[in-house]
């Protein structure tokens, strides 16, 4: 395996152009208020092994990228056995605070401790989820945060995904301490603490956290109508309400005033269901047969690793996914900035959300034998550990609270090929009473130990071959196919993939097969997705169709249009099957 030091020049370089105000940025688009001051930038920072407040500051640091990244401004690892000390001094700007303040985090990797002016005001666990602190009674004329952070990768008890100390293959450079944007807000005394939006293709709820009675207002092509809100509840009801699709990204702007507080918000009329269509299992999106045509996306980036530069990253490649004709985004184990889902919901890009793997990976149990043919191990002996389990379902429940809200999200994925999983038939329960309203695939790959609203299958090194089921057919990996763009490769000496190829044509030409020949005829006999390894380049693995610096793009635009036409010609036909029926 190579060390960082042998990886392209592009890296030496990546942060030349960036900018700290990038990710200045409202970071919640569907509960946003006017009221933010921005923590973002140059903070002091060390790194040593007392997890007490630092007082011996020797580096810089730029928020929210991790240390491990270029844009951070260090690039460097982050041992176990150390902390991370952050140090910020600030002063809020006149007339700002209205009544309550409120400190804001949209991740720290994985546990932080968080001071105001030498006083302790809160600690979280968990690397993904956002969390707060009201600091009105510790602010002065000029404040000092100070926040320490704990990185244990190497227990995989906490959440982590495709983070590894040793990176290489599959598994990519970690990231530790601060990811997301830090900071403040106003309010006052009495305010929105949260909303919760339930939709479907008809008919919308809106649900206020922390108030009982105030007003929504939603506009409405141009018109503005108005819905009470009664015991913290409005309901949404408007006629010929135009859903929500990849082709039709219709969004609804709405205000919610409660008191003295008045947030910003959208939703989206979107139903996604199973039925049975002319004998066949469907995944259905507003009543009618859809196909999932996407890629996996692993949100790692070239310079921030897990942040990207600016936001607008996101959105470029979700518009360039889009371009070569592809409607879904499988977000393969990592939650990204709200941001991200907000361009999905508003640009038209279906997200398969995966939760965050925890647990010891085995090569042996979670992936060769599985290749082999052993796909089914009964999971209740599986990972143990309570507090192991109980750090995955918190956090489970903590991203479906953070996601639900987003049209754009239409499928959770519990476990990925046996990472971390255990009891899959209660964890799916869980699940289901936390939402009702999306597609579960509950073991994505193998390891069918429990219920689950789709059969998921990856396939790799051998031919796609559907068989009926009673159940839709999700094909939630399959490809891998790797060509290697000199000059745009992370390391010039070691490729990963599964696949090989030296010429772009060739590349191209095999991907434009693999859809034709194994994809296409599937679809009749019950495939209902297929999501395709993977959008970008990550480190040593090079099948993605965008390379590592995201500066070449492989595929051939004119063949995967072609191949989004016939699968748009297929889907069509299965509609006109429902309509006679």
């Amino acid at each position: 395996m190579k060390k960082h030091s042998k990886t392209i020049d592009l890296l030496s370089c990546a942060g030349e152009s960036f900018n700290a105000a990038a990710w200045d940025i409202y970071p919640r688009p569907q509960l946003k208020r006017n009221s933010f001051f921005s923590l973002n930038g140059c903070w002091d920072f060390c790194l040593n092994e007392n997890p007490d407040i630092s007082l011996e500051f020797n580096e810089k640091i730029n928020v929210p990228f991790a240390p491990q990244s270029v844009l951070s401004g260090l690039r460097r690892t982050v041992p176990d056995r150390l902390y991370l000390h952050y140090r910020k001094s600030f002063s809020l700007p006149e007339g700002f605070n209205k009544g309550r303040v409120i400190l804001n985090f949209g991740a720290v990797d994985q546990e932080a401790t968080v001071y105001l002016n030498g006083i302790e005001i809160g600690t979280h666990i968990g690397g993904y989820e956002a969390f707060s602190f009201d600091i009105t009674e510790h602010l002065c004329d000029t404040n000092t945060l100070y926040v320490v952070c704990k990185d244990n990768l190497n227990t995989a008890h906490l959440p982590y995904g495709k983070q590894r100390e040793k990176r290489g293959g599959m598994w990519y450079t970690a990231v530790s301490g601060i990811w997301q944007t830090v900071w403040l807000e106003s309010v006052p005394k009495e305010y929105i603490k949260f909303l919760k939006i339930d939709c479907d293709d008809k008919s919308a709820t809106v649900y206020a956290e922390g108030v009982s009675s105030g007003l929504v207002t939603l506009c409405c092509d141009g018109d503005r109508k108005e819905f009470p809100l009664l015991n913290g509840r409005a309901d949404i009801n408007i006629e010929n309400p135009c859903p929500w699709s990849p082709e039709n990204p219709k969004i609804y702007n709405f205000t919610v005033r409660s008191g003295e507080d008045m947030v910003e918000s959208y939703l989206a009329f979107r139903k996604i269901d199973s039925e049975i269509i002319n004998g066949v299992p469907r995944i259905t999106l507003n009543g009618k047969p859809y196909f999932f045509h996407g890629l996996l996306d692993q949100g790692y980036f070239s310079d921030g690793i897990y942040t990207p530069a600016e936001p607008e990253e996101y959105k470029r490649d979700i518009l360039s996914m889009k371009a070569l004709g592809f409607n879904t985004l499988r977000k393969h184990i990592k939650i990204e900035p709200e941001i991200f889902y907000y361009y999905c919901d508003t640009l038209g890009m279906v997200v398969f959300q995966d939760m965050v793997n925890n647990g010891k990976y085995s090569f042996l149990r979670d992936t060769a034998l599985p290749t082999v043919g052993l796909k089914r191990l009964p999971d209740k002996l599986l990972h143990t550990n309570t507090a192991d389990r109980k750090a995955f379902s918190d956090s489970m429940t903590a991203t479906v609270k953070a996601l639900y809200n987003h049209p754009s999200i239409c499928y959770w994925t519990i476990f990925n090929e046996g990472w971390g999983q255990f009891c899959s038939q209660r964890m799916y329960e869980r699940l289901k009473a936390l939402d009702k309203s999306r597609i579960i695939d509950t073991t994505s790959g193998w390891f069918y130990s429990g219920e689950s609203d789709v059969k998921s299958l990856h396939v790799y090194f051998k031919p796609v071959r559907i068989k009926g089921d009673k159940k839709p057919i999700v094909l939630s990996e399959f490809g891998g196919y790797s060509f290697k763009e000199k000059g745009h490769c992370f390391n010039p000496e070691y490729t990963y993939g599964y696949k090989f190829f030296n010429k772009k044509s060739d590349f191209q030409n095999a991907l434009y097969r693999l859809y034709i020949e194994e994809v296409l005829p599937n679809i009749k006999k019950g495939l209902c997705g297929a999501i395709y390894t993977q959008l970008s380049d990550v480190e040593d693995e090079t099948n993605g169709l965008l390379s590592y610096d995201r500066k070449i793009n492989k595929a051939d635009g004119e063949k995967m249009l072609n191949i989004a036409e016939q699968i748009k010609e297929i889907i069509g036909g299965l509609s006109l099957d429902k309509q006679s029926d």
